[in-house]
């Protein structure tokens, strides 16, 4: 059996208890849980700051060491009685009859111990209480499972309610944090009497002693002064951080005002925090103040009939310019969530994210959200310098995403330096609103018996790392996503709408021979003393035409510079694409080498050969793919058979379709399409459309075993056009008019990057064609599966 030093019990309280605001949170939370009546009251008694109380005892102990009279003791004596807190009233009478008493440098310094004894901070409730027996085989005992059995219990049952806030029976140390000596005095209702113990944790501060050495009894005391009083007081001494009002005042506006949740359904009973008898006042965020954001966005994750979904509900009010009130509701199903949340297995592995499975869509179980977000330039709108300052203020007190579990505060989600969502490294990142921690405010809503899963750290530092866990983070993340798409489209539709400019090189040709003619007419006519300002006409006429003409260059020009930029995105998606590829094939040489170093029958040898002929040889098919992508290959136009290129391309997939068990259909005419276009624009279309595919096709593989992907490809020659179906599980109707939306995406967020069939719908118009999305055809759910690309040639 292993034996436990009594130095153990307070590097376990250090270790556990890592601040200030986590001792209150367990301390308050014990509270809640005895079910108290009234709240819970924290009060501060403090007569001597500790930095005072530090500084004077430095003084003394170098007076005595010196046996120098100066400073005098009645200088000391008058310093000290002027660094007293004087509002501390009764505390201040007491330490000054100490120090009034003191005869001499070693009696003050003796006061002033006795003095800085006098400090306290008490937490109160008018809860259940504890009996003697309880104290002894409750309180006592750390990490008591009392609490664990009856919330595992509820769990069984299928209640909606815990019965305990904490489990873990470890947070009557973090009154060890908090000072150096404990004293609990308690009752129960029925109970005629207090209940003591008192607990002076510098005993345990001994190597030699064992935790068995150190001698703890609960203790009958006092009678109570109601008879059916009931609850806790404990009260800690000598304590370690040095404690004012503004701190108090700034814990109060950091930590007191949101440990509870604010918009919780059921109220809370309040904590209530007073300094020196004084309460402390400060504003707990309020409905009215939320209802100043310009955008919101509410989130409710459930499990239905065994099938996880999101729903959202997306809310612009003001983004700034004049829009009417946008109001959008989407619902996330099974597939959305797995291609946008957990994603591709393979594809976390390498690149070292948590591996996450289906199955932890539904273990996590139901949970709630909601997100405002305020852009401060515009809140000043309207608003006189007062008005501004105050919600400024507010915002700054209630800025960040908080998670609550069962309407309490989880640490340190939402603290001012706890960036759990990555939202102010994703805004520097992303295009558009920036919807950064100081621009959001929101809380996630969990609980213990809805969510098991979702389980703090001992340190009470957060949540364990669980696949759970990053499913809740990753909705989260997902939605603040969701949110500023929608922010970007309307921003684009209401703001951003541009009328189209078609350059017609031929009517300006036609206009200048218009104006040649008439001004040859007009100069038939004048008389002679006027063929002055005929010649001026033409002189105009002449100007005109080389700005004409230098108009037409630059137009030409900039749609030069467009396509560029165009091919230049396309390459740097497909690069991925193909580095994926390389490198899947690289490592597939790798193994083959490194088993024909165990091989010697030379038949192993020539077929592990011809494999790794393999290996290269698709490496080639996708290098000869990638030379048409180029930006120079996407500028040419060349005369080519589509028939052929389809084909061509789905054979340097070959290796990739058979890896994933994608069976491929395609079908084309008997005759050749000769068509005249630039073959690096279809490659890119057909490249997305393929990437596309294949991704949500292994998402639908990974939910369901059974499923056998399938890929179709229909060729067309009159006109020249490609219908590219598979029976992935197709595009729910509430985003058919936003996959090809700039920067839109549903895949998980280390592929969403949303350019995909943006750049594979502007290559398809880039000659007059179109890519859309067959809205006639769906498959058994209802949703779309078909796109048709029509392929327009420069000579169609």
């Amino acid at each position: 059996m292993f034996k436990v030093t009594a130095r153990t019990i307070l590097e376990l309280g250090s270790e556990l208890i890592s601040s200030d605001p986590i001792a209150f949170y367990e301390l308050v939370k014990n509270g809640i849980d005895a079910r108290t009546q009234d709240g819970v009251k924290i009060k501060f008694d403090i007569v001597l700051a500790r930095r005072d109380y530090q500084e004077t005892k430095s003084l003394l102990q170098g007076v005595l060491a010196d046996e120098d009279e100066e400073p005098t003791l009645d200088d000391i004596k008058d310093l000290l009685i002027g660094k007293l807190n004087t509002e501390a009233n009764k505390l201040w009478e007491e330490a000054d009859g100490l120090i009034a008493d003191a005869d001499d440098y070693e009696e003050l310094l003796d006061a002033l111990e006795d003095i800085d004894a006098l400090n306290s901070i008490t937490i109160s409730d008018t809860g259940s209480g504890m009996s003697l027996e309880q104290l002894s085989d409750v309180f006592l005992v750390i990490g008591t499972g009392s609490r664990k059995k009856d919330i595992d219990s509820a769990i069984e049952r299928g209640d909606n309610d815990t019965p305990y806030l904490g489990e873990k029976g470890i947070g009557r140390l973090s009154a060890m944090r908090l000072g150096e000596k404990l004293s609990v005095r308690t009752a129960t209702e029925d109970e005629s009497h207090y209940n003591r113990i008192d607990i002076d944790w510098a005993d345990f501060d001994d190597a030699s002693k064992m935790i068995e050495d150190i001698k703890i009894e609960p203790r009958k005391g006092k009678k109570k002064s109601k008879g059916d009083y009931s609850g806790t007081d404990i009260r800690i001494q000598k304590l370690n951080a040095d404690w004012s009002e503004k701190r108090v005042d700034r814990l109060a506006i950091d930590d007191f005002s949101l440990l509870a949740n604010p918009l919780a359904k059921k109220s809370k009973q309040p904590i209530a925090v007073f300094w020196n008898k004084k309460r402390v006042h400060f504003r707990r965020l309020e409905k009215s103040f939320l209802s100043h954001a310009n955008a919101l966005i509410r989130g409710s994750y459930r499990v239905k009939d065994g099938n996880p979904e999101l729903e959202l509900r997306i809310e612009l009010v003001n983004l700034g310019f004049d829009h009417p009130k946008e109001i959008s509701i989407e619902t996330a199903t099974s597939d959305v969530l797995h291609g946008a949340l957990v994603g591709l297995k393979a594809k976390r592995r390498r690149m070292n994210k948590r591996d996450l499975d289906y199955s932890a869509l539904k273990r996590i179980g139901p949970f709630d959200f909601e997100l405002h977000w305020f852009n401060r330039s515009i809140l000043r709108k309207g608003k006189s310098t007062g008005e501004y300052d105050a919600l400024r203020n507010l915002l700054d007190q209630w800025k960040g995403v908080r998670l609550y579990r069962d309407n309490f505060r989880v640490y340190p989600y939402g603290s001012e330096d706890n960036d759990w969502l990555e939202l102010d490294k994703t805004a520097l990142q992303s295009k558009g609103y920036a919807l950064n921690r100081l621009q959001l405010v929101g809380q996630v809503e969990i609980g213990r018996l809805k969510n098991p899963k979702l389980v703090d750290q001992t340190n009470r530092e957060g949540l364990r790392q669980t696949p759970e866990e990053a499913i809740l983070k990753e909705t989260v993340e997902f939605a603040v996503e969701r949110l500023r798409d929608e922010m970007n489209r309307i921003t684009a539709e209401q703001k951003g709408a541009k009328e189209i400019f078609v350059s017609d090189e031929t009517q300006t040709i036609a206009l200048e021979k218009r104006m040649k003619s008439a001004i040859r007419s007009i100069g038939k006519v004048v008389p002679k003393e006027h063929r002055d300002a005929v010649e001026e006409l033409e002189l105009m006429r002449e100007e005109f035409a080389r700005y004409a003409s230098r108009a037409r260059d630059r137009v030409a020009d900039m749609e030069k510079d467009a396509d560029q930029m165009l091919a230049m995105a396309g390459i740097g998606l497909m690069v991925e694409v193909v580095a994926h590829e390389l490198t899947r094939s690289a490592e597939d040489a790798l193994d083959v080498l490194n088993n024909l170093k165990r091989k010697t029958v030379p038949e192993d040898v020539r077929r592990r050969l011809e494999s790794l002929r393999a290996s290269m040889t698709s490496i080639s098919k996708r290098l000869r793919i990638l030379d048409p992508l180029s930006v120079t290959g996407r500028q040419r136009s060349e005369r080519f058979d589509l028939n052929e290129l389809v084909t061509d391309l789905v054979d340097a997939h070959e290796a990739q379709f058979t890896r994933h068990k994608v069976a491929v259909q395609l079908h084309c005419p008997e005759r050749p399409v000769k068509i005249l276009a630039v073959k690096g624009m279809v490659v890119q279309v057909l490249e997305n459309l393929i990437s596309n595919s294949l991704y949500w096709m292994a998402i639908e593989k990974d939910r369901k075993m059974i499923f056998a992907p399938e890929l179709t490809i229909l060729v067309e020659s009159d006109p020249p056009r490609i219908r590219f179906s598979d029976n992935g599980p197709g595009i729910p109707k509430q985003y058919k008019d936003r996959i090809f939306d700039l920067f839109f995406s549903l895949k998980d967020k280390n592929r969403r990057r949303g350019l995909g069939l943006f750049i594979a719908k502007e290559a398809a118009e880039h000659k007059g064609g179109s890519l859309t999305l067959d809205t006639d055809v769906t498959n058994d759910e209802r949703r779309f599966t078909t796109f048709d690309y029509l392929v327009v040639g420069d000579d169609s």
